[in-house]
């Protein structure tokens, strides 16, 4: 006699959809992409899928774990030391005598804590900034510095639930505006653009390519100005 078929023990799509969001929800929201995926609800998903640990996240710290063991039955285990290791909380500075104006950080904030112009000094707001570090490679002047803003405290003792929200809140705003799929490298980004429009129309490759060149060009003259300033201040 044969018996009904066991029910599925794997989650359904709504289960799976809750359980992602709570993990999210537990998150310090940095989107500094340490975990190794793009942003905390990225992570989230993975952690609710089974494709991630619990312990890839080092702005929450063991705290973090702990958070994220109880919500998905996972035991506590220590911080990835792949992913990073848990230090106090960070807020970004730009040497503003040194900034060119290239725009590049502002592009890499997922808070849109940085403001400034094409070509004008670039400056951070301070209560936006996450410390996710993104703007840091992308400077072509090396003129952005990280201070402490937690002094000894970190993980979540460095953070806080009203602070995960509000750049939850940014994060989503910067991604209406910038949906994740069209922001790519600047270098990358603009081959992977160039060699899509060669596919269309040979035209528009040219003006893509040549758009990068005089691109590379203005930032390579602001990096020579820049280095003259250096050089004539050490005098």
């Amino acid at each position: 006699m044969s018996h009904p078929a066991s029910a599925s023990t794997t989650p359904s799509h709504a289960a799976l959809t809750d359980l992602a969001a709570r993990i999210d929800a537990a998150l310090p929201q940095t989107q500094c992409t340490r975990c190794g995926y793009p942003d905390c609800a990225s992570y989230a998903q993975a952690i609710a899928k089974g494709e991630a640990a619990i312990t890839q996240c080092p702005p929450g710290g063991a705290e973090g774990v702990a958070r994220l063991a109880a919500i998905t039955g996972h035991a506590v285990a220590p911080l990835s030391a792949d992913h990073g290791e848990e230090a106090p909380r960070r807020v970004a500075f730009i040497d503003e005598a040194w900034c060119i104006g290239c725009t590049l950080c502002i592009k890499a904030c997922p808070t849109d804590a940085i403001v400034g112009s094409n070509k004008k000094m670039h400056t951070v707001i301070e209560p936006y900034c996450t410390g996710c570090e993104l703007c840091i490679p992308v400077c072509p002047v090396d003129c952005i510095q990280l201070d402490s803003a937690s002094g000894m405290a970190t993980g979540w003792a460095a953070w806080s639930d009203a602070l995960a929200l509000q750049a939850k809140q940014r994060y989503q705003q910067h991604r209406q505006r910038v949906p994740l799929e069209d922001v790519e490298d600047e270098g990358s980004g603009a081959q992977a653009d160039s060699t899509s429009a060669a596919t269309h129309s040979p035209a528009a490759a040219a003006v893509a390519a040549e758009g990068m060149e005089a691109r590379k060009a203005a930032i390579a003259a602001a990096m020579e100005r820049a280095r003259q300033l250096r050089e004539k201040g050490s005098r």
